[in-house]
């Protein structure tokens, strides 16, 4: 029997098969079909290997609604689907209304809904795999689309041929294939297909990058320059893996994870080569966020460079803090902490903002440890005071000078610079002589109340409860 020939695109298509491991015998495959050339040529050449391996293939159609012809195209698609006599999964979704609800681009809205209904059917459908047709020529137009956006390796590695979750993984096998060979394929087959007409509108970007830019490259400057783009992904994906691999192990050293909390110390990554803070960054954004859509690694650099109590504010939500040297999530913006002020003779104990303190009158005695633990106790040189003291919640101008401290600083300065969380900032008790602060919970006494050598009359405020430091405190002794 006489060997049969193949044509190019199906030798690119089994080499790419087998290369990457895209398909394997058994697998039941749900290919994604507009019913443009690109995916028509998918099955089509899925169903070519089907002859030569035991292959299952479920044809899958997403109508977005955004074209008055849409419908016919399901419809023609299904038309497929009888002609090869395979399964048909359709679906459809209001991408506009996604849109604006999620405040995207129509083709972020677009991807996430084709996406999330291709999970699902091919969750129905028992497909091990999900195929879709991006050509080389695709590759081509995501590499320069994502080099216009300002992005890093990772973002040139542009379309993989394989990616997601291992037990049904979306495969790309004809990554490696012109858009223009795809066509003639099809039409030496006498192959139907549909053509879309929004990929003629030139107000995307993707489309004036294939119908304008890459032509005009081709035509001046490099003939075979999607050939060159597409190589060039290859390899930084390559190297990307690579590099990803180690870092994933490396970035735990820098990622804390307690208490339901992720967070990344960036006082110490400050230490390492930029190139892998960058990439361990990227790691714990990957990580809070869950993907790394829309993250470009100006971001990225922007978190790095991020000012202590400063924060930046991602798309769908994120928003990342940092806070005595840490980059931490905020989930949510805290309530405003209500007011309240007392009046405290230094007798006995005193209540504010659901902590108790317990003050106490002591007499100087020869060898009596000065050193105490600012988040839970201040010892006080009491003939400085004047009681009774206000104890009242933090406000707006609050000054004083920190002990050791060469003059006054802002109280919400010294609170940030003891990495005291945001939340708790306005709701931690200030204890105030005559006007003047004397102590605030985490942070030094003042200057001017501290015990000196001639002291001999102390007022000690302790903390009762809780013993140990607040979350994120510096505790540090004083004498």
């Amino acid at each position: 029997m006489p060997k049969t020939t193949r044509s190019p695109i199906e030798r690119e298509f089994r080499a790419a098969v087998g290369r990457h491991g895209l398909v394997a015998p058994g697998d039941r495959v749900l290919a994604a079909c507009s019913g443009g050339p690109d995916s028509v040529a998918l099955v089509e050449l899925l169903l070519g290997l089907r002859e030569e391996m035991p292959l299952e293939v479920v044809v899958a159609h997403f109508d977005h609604r955004l074209r008055p012809e849409s419908a016919a195209d399901a419809a023609f698609v299904e038309g497929l689907a009888r002609r090869w006599v395979l399964p048909f999964r359709g679906g459809s979704g209001d991408v506009r209304s996604e849109a604006r609800r999620r405040k995207l681009n129509l083709e972020e809205a677009a991807r996430e809904l084709r996406y999330a209904f291709l999970r699902d059917a091919a969750r129905r459908a028992g497909a091990t795999k999900i195929a879709t047709g991006h050509t080389m020529d695709d590759q081509a137009e995501t590499f320069l689309m994502r080099l216009f956006r300002g992005t890093g390796l990772t973002g040139l590695a542009a379309i993989g041929p394989l990616s997601g979750p291992a037990d049904c993984p979306v495969i790309r096998p004809l990554l490696g294939a012109r858009r223009a060979a795809v066509e003639a394929y099809l039409r030496a087959r006498g192959l139907p297909f549909r053509t879309d007409a929004s990929n003629l509108d030139r107000k995307f970007l993707r489309n004036r990058v294939r119908l304008d830019l890459l032509p005009e490259l081709e035509r001046g400057y490099a003939p075979r320059l999607v050939e060159h783009l597409a190589a060039l992904a290859s390899l930084a994906r390559e190297e990307d893996d690579l590099l990803a691999a180690f870092v994933r192990e490396f970035a735990d050293e820098f990622i804390a994870r307690a208490r339901g909390e992720t967070a990344l110390d960036v006082r110490t990554l400050a230490l390492v080569p930029p190139a892998l803070a960058r990439r361990v960054a990227r790691e714990f954004v990957r990580e809070v966020k869950g993907d790394l859509r829309s993250v470009t690694s100006a971001d990225i650099a922007s978190l790095l460079d991020l000012k202590e109590g400063r924060q930046r504010t991602f798309k769908k939500g994120l928003v990342l803090r940092r806070e005595g040297g840490r980059l931490l999530r905020v989930r949510r913006t805290p309530a405003a902490a209500r007011a309240f002020e007392v009046r405290w003779d230094g007798r006995g104990e005193v209540r504010a903002a659901g902590m108790a303190f317990r003050g106490r009158m002591l007499a100087r005695t020869d060898g009596m440890p000065l050193a105490g633990d600012d988040a839970r106790r201040a010892l006080l040189d009491r003939a400085k005071l004047r009681f009774p003291l206000v104890v009242r919640n933090r406000r707006p101008g609050d000054l004083y000078r920190p002990l050791g401290a060469p003059g006054r600083k802002k109280l919400k300065e010294v609170l940030r610079a003891r990495g005291i969380p945001l939340g708790e900032r306005d709701r931690r008790p200030v204890f105030l002589s005559a006007g003047e602060i004397v102590w605030v919970p985490g942070c030094p006494v003042a200057e001017k109340f501290k015990v000196g050598a001639a002291t001999d009359r102390l007022f000690l405020i302790e903390r009762k409860g809780r013993g140990g430091r607040a979350s994120g405190e510096k505790g540090r002794g004083r004498r």
